[in-house]
């Protein structure tokens, strides 16, 4: 529009058509940066660092001070469940979000094969948090390392939206959406079934992805339908983006819908259970932390779209937009990653309330300094491994060709060695 008023402007002022193409260029990249969803990025700061100081606190607080009376430590331990489905769900959405938004279909759409890779990066990168590089020099792999992590459970869950969405996409329009609230749906209800499975038929390095006997942390299921559910969320922002009432009408749904799931979810199993006689609704009853979590994010979300014109700081968005490395810093340094030496191994539920929240305020600081240190100058530091690996390489050549070599003429040697005892060569 504003490319329009340009062209059409009075004829006493001339402009050239490069000057039209650069306002038009510039138009177009505010009418793009305006698409961005700020609030997400700052559920994603919130989520962040509400992980950060939640491992740092459950790992080091000494057990002496866990007590469950306490309402100071009863609202940080809600809070602290509220993090992982908020995470997923954002991590859902998010990627969803720029999947649709592309006008190509299926494969043709760059979104299909950017997940592709993203989810096996996060695969990838899932295990080599877990490596111990002083295992590996004593020849072992310890068992630790097969277990399921967050980024293990994020990466499965953008291979399987793709899934879906490579299924669906040929399909009507409502098939994608449905598709997807309804593997949440299946997921929640049948959890108490599945979670009681034994998966004995699996190696473990497989069945850490649906049980957490071996002491994997999360699984795939149930925790897939949260990233499901962010898919299908937002699938319905991208549908109603241009309407004036998009925000008032989904702060309304995230509170009704929320304040239903958190409050009478439970009830309606019972009353479920009671006129059929079910089994598996008494059993969601007495453990229905499923449909309450997701209450629980839907007023999240609810909160961060209220005030969403308060969350415009840029070092805090920049945090949300960086929490893979931001995850990644924080597992080194608490938990140790690849020496096994972290603040886990040395202070492990030992610290006094007074010093472990002063630790996770520093820790969250430091972790999210790091992250952003590193996303400011990741191409510099890509290119720098690169370059190191390309001289390696180059060094490397000369001994790689003279080992090929010699393992040709070892192979021919005993090629010929064999045929000769089986009798099939002469001297």
């Amino acid at each position: 529009m504003q490319v329009f008023c340009l062209i059409s402007h009075s004829p006493t002022r001339k402009h050239t058509v490069a000057q039209v193409y650069t306002y038009s260029r510039i138009v177009l990249r505010m009418e793009k940066k305006s698409t961005r969803l700020y609030f997400i990025d700052a559920i994603r700061t919130w989520a962040i660092l509400m992980m950060l100081q939640g491992h740092f606190i459950d790992g080091l607080l000494d057990n002496a001070f866990r007590d469950n009376t306490d309402l100071g430590f009863s609202i940080w331990k809600y809070f602290r469940g509220i993090t992982a489905p908020v995470f997923f769900t954002v991590s859902g959405f998010i990627f969803t979000y720029l999947l649709i938004r592309s006008p190509e279909k299926g494969f043709e759409n760059p979104r299909v094969k950017k997940g592709i890779k993203r989810g096996l990066e996060l695969l990838l990168i899932g295990y080599l948090l877990r490596i111990d590089l002083f295992g590996i020099l004593n020849g072992e792999i310890y068992p630790s390392f097969y277990l399921v992590d967050v980024l293990h459970c994020i990466g499965l869950s953008i291979l399987g939206i793709i899934a879906i969405y490579l299924l669906t996409q040929a399909k009507k329009k409502f098939v994608f959406p449905t598709v997807l609230v309804s593997v949440t749906f299946l997921l929640f209800l049948f959890e108490p079934q599945y979670h009681l499975w034994s998966y004995s038929f699996l190696p473990d390095a497989l069945a850490n992805y649906v049980t957490k006997t071996n002491g994997s942390i999360f699984t795939i299921f149930p925790w897939f339908g949260h990233a499901s559910f962010g898919a299908f969320a937002s699938i319905m922002f991208m549908r109603y983006k241009d309407s004036r009432h998009l925000y008032s009408m989904a702060i309304t749904i995230s509170l009704v819908v929320g304040s239903l799931l958190i409050f009478f979810s439970s009830d309606l199993f019972l009353a479920l259970s009671r006129l059929t006689g079910i089994q598996l609704f008494a059993d969601i009853f007495f453990n229905n932390y499923l449909f309450t979590r997701l209450g629980d994010v839907l007023l999240v979300f609810m909160v961060f779209m209220l005030f969403r014109k308060f969350m415009t700081n840029l070092t805090l968005l920049k945090v949300g937009q960086s929490t893979l490395s931001i995850y990644i810093v924080h597992f080194i340094i608490l938990y140790g990653s690849f020496t096994g030496l972290g603040l886990y191994q040395f202070f492990s539920h030992s610290l006094s309330p007074i010093v472990v929240i002063s630790g996770a305020i520093a820790f969250m600081i430091v972790c999210s300094y790091f992250a952003l240190l590193y996303e400011k100058h990741k191409i510099e530091i890509k290119g720098n491994i690169a370059k190191m690996f390309k001289q390696l390489r180059s060094k490397a050549e000369p001994w790689q060709n003279f080992a090929f070599k010699l393992l040709k003429a070892t192979f021919t040697k005993t090629k010929l060695l064999l045929l000769k005892l089986l009798g099939l060569v002469k001297n």
